[in-house]
């Protein structure tokens, strides 16, 4: 009896901590690591338009390296991985349109790694081993 009692307390124990890890990771976020004004205004409308366009189950960081003479170099990544490159000139007009452009982007690249991560074949490895 107490062993019967014992094992169900364990499994419970083990239920409830593989429960837990899967819900640790909170989605839905993308880091501002921007400088400049035009990095912050690209920042924002590429969120806007994320948002608006997407459940969000996902992270994202976007960077930016600023120069005062050739404009900024905006990236975007996905799980640490490049996913968007692009060299914004200083005088960007259209910034708006091109956020957007990047949002589809990234948002058609992570459809694509996740699909593709689903259908890896991980029989002998593990998938962070690939």
């Amino acid at each position: 009896m107490t062993r019967r009692w014992l094992a169900a307390v364990i499994l419970t124990c083990v239920a409830s901590f593989a429960s837990a890890a899967e819900e640790d990771e909170m989605l839905g976020f993308i880091v501002d690591d921007t400088i400049s004004h035009i990095g912050h205004d690209f920042y924002y409308s590429f969120s806007e338009r994320l948002r608006a366009s997407s459940r969000m189950d996902f992270n994202l960081v976007v960077r930016e390296r600023p120069s005062a003479r050739w404009g900024s170099l905006v990236t975007v990544e996905f799980r640490q991985r490049l996913v968007y490159r692009r060299f914004l000139p200083p005088n960007t007009v259209e910034l708006k349109d091109e956020a957007y452009e990047a949002a589809d982007l990234v948002r058609a690249q992570i459809v694509r790694q996740k699909l593709e991560a689903l259908l890896q074949d991980t029989t002998d490895l593990e998938r962070d081993e690939l």
